[in-house]
């Protein structure tokens, strides 16, 4: 009898930026939107099945999108209803995920620029790949 394995990857096609603030996520998107010019808006909230056979975990998020270069940029808490959305990063209070096109000199500058801000304690970008509970980011 053959037998026939399927490997399957996760193709994660975006950037990962960890943001520490003692900020709520209306304020603290307020300041990136102020200092970015940016245009956050808060969309309905990212539900996550945590735990099997539970009720989804809900995320608060806000969503913006740079016409020009079609990059979506999502700002996400990572503390939730009754869980993290990535766990094994408790000290990050929000993640900015980049979907679509960035330029690296872009994303420096964007980096920078978070950093600057003064309520934000840290902005850092951070790998995927490296992730245990990545899959809760694929939306």
């Amino acid at each position: 009898m053959n037998r026939k394995f399927l490997k399957f990857e996760i193709d994660l096609d975006f950037v990962l930026i960890a943001v520490t603030t003692s900020l709520k996520d209306y304020r603290i998107c307020y300041l990136i939107n102020k200092f970015l010019s940016f245009n956050f808006i808060k969309i309905p909230d990212l539900s996550v099945d945590i735990y099997q056979g539970g009720s989804p975990a809900l995320f608060s998020i806000y969503h913006y999108n740079w016409e020009t270069t079609e990059t979506d940029f999502y700002f996400i808490a990572n503390k939730g209803s009754d869980a993290y959305l990535i766990p094994e990063m408790k000290k990050a209070d929000y993640f900015l995920l980049i979907k679509n096109y960035i330029d690296e000199n872009d994303l420096d500058k964007l980096i920078s620029a978070l950093n600057k801000i003064p309520e934000i304690v840290t902005a850092t970008k951070i790998d995927p790949k490296k992730i245990k509970s990545r899959e809760n980011l694929l939306f």
